[in-house]
């Protein structure tokens, strides 16, 4: 049982990313479209607490599975994926001194596209579109669900498939946490060597404000990214868009809203593109 402390899920897991291979279709109107795929994650340099809870270790090792889904529909987009830890192996749990397998983590992240609605295109500048912006965070081990919802904008940047801007209000389920807020940003940008294809993908998220409402708590302000570079495997055998693989560099700064629990782990990573 984690303490009731250490229990909240900050921020959003570095599945926010959308996917590259997604963008055209989020800007095509009302074209609908939908990938799915699944990610294979390995890192031995991962934060989190000793034993007996009085510090930190830095070589937490684990095994990360995440099923993505992605899709367009006339009004909006949908983004989904589900973490399994240690589905292969026991190891430690992340935010927990005990030990097990198969642990998960999830979000669900609907948008609606105001522009969209009204059938008003709000495009300047580099401004795409504006948009209603939710997310709901799905703990696997006990901890309150949190529902984020906000506002965001799809910026049209050169080199970039697709940049996004998202704000947040953070409302915890757990009642003993404050509101707080988030800036999520999410970026896909491929780009070729000779006919070898290659992406740069990854997340940003800085979330404050969500202190505790017991006096003398403590939950710090935090930012989690985890840029990734992956090359298109199949594109080296002349099929590309099915198969990549890489590395996803993961930065997390007070890790659970704790001050100075700092993370810096490289996750070796393969990606299959099912549809």
């Amino acid at each position: 049982m984690v303490s009731k402390r250490l229990s909240h899920r900050v921020s959003c897991s570095r599945g926010a990313a959308l996917l590259a291979v997604a963008a055209p279709a989020a800007h095509a109107g009302s074209a609908l479209f939908g990938t799915t795929n699944v990610q294979y994650l390995y890192g031995t340099t991962y934060a989190d607490f000793n034993d007996d809870f009085s510090g930190y270790v830095h070589d937490d090792k684990a095994s990360i599975i995440t099923l993505e889904h992605f899709d367009v529909w006339k009004y909006g987009d949908n983004f989904f994926f589900v973490d399994i830890t240690n589905p292969d192996r026991e190891g430690d749990r992340f935010a927990s001194a005990d030990k097990g397998t198969g642990a998960y983590y999830a979000e669900l992240s609907p948008r609606l596209s105001i522009g969209k609605i009204l059938d008003t295109p709000l495009a300047f500048g580099p401004i795409v579109d504006f948009l209603v912006t939710t997310t709901l965070e799905i703990p696997g081990n006990g901890v309150e669900q949190t529902y984020l919802y906000g506002l965001a904008a799809d910026l049209k940047i050169p080199g970039f498939q697709f940049f996004q801007f998202n704000w947040y209000l953070r409302n915890a389920q757990d009642s003993d946490l404050k509101t707080g807020q988030q800036i999520t940003l999410a970026w896909g940008a491929p780009f070729k060597i000779g006919n070898v294809a290659f992406s740069f993908e990854g997340f940003f998220d800085y979330a404050w404000g969500e202190d505790p409402k017991t006096p003398g708590g403590s939950y710090q302000d935090n930012i989690i990214t985890a840029p990734r570079f992956l090359i298109d495997v199949g594109s080296i055998f002349g099929a590309p868009g099915n198969f990549q693989a890489g590395v996803e560099y993961q930065i997390w700064r007070n890790k659970y809203g704790i001050d100075g629990m700092n993370e810096d782990v490289a996750q070796a990573m393969v990606k299959w593109i099912i549809q």
